[in-house]
């Protein structure tokens, strides 16, 4: 029974509560960028490039039989993903450049050193009076 307590302590820590929040905000934020790059970016770009869907384009390396279907490499699909990472890794890049400043102007201000104590003030003025 120790061992469940054990994971329920775990996984009711913070940092993984954290990082499931993280997995399901990613896997929404992928889906929306590969619609983006499917539906919004690639028609026009295939436009552009002579009416080529990137899907479509694949190098045949067996030509597909009555018994067996074709060979493929399908070079189009990873051109597609690579895309679609791209763009995810230059969104993650601005969100944390934004984030890394939003901690330097935090750090930029400085707390004000700590008023001195009673003790130390008494002490300073018995100082200076010894000085006289």
């Amino acid at each position: 029974m120790s061992w469940i307590k054990e994971f329920k302590a775990f996984a009711m820590r913070g940092n993984v509560i954290d990082l499931a929040v993280a997995v399901v905000i990613g896997g929404a934020f992928g889906k929306i960028v590969a619609s983006f790059v499917n539906d919004i970016l690639m028609p026009p770009l295939g436009v552009l490039l002579g009416g080529v869907d990137f899907k479509d384009l694949m190098l045949v390396i067996k030509s597909a039989t009555e018994e067996a279907a074709a060979v493929t490499i399908n070079y189009g699909m990873f051109v597609q993903n690579v895309i679609d990472f791209l763009i995810v890794a230059f969104a993650i890049f601005l969100m944390i450049k934004g984030i890394n400043s939003l901690k330097k102007k935090e750090e930029a201000a400085p707390a004000p050193p700590p008023a001195p104590s009673k003790e130390e003030q008494l002490l300073t003025e018995i100082r200076d009076l010894l000085k006289k």
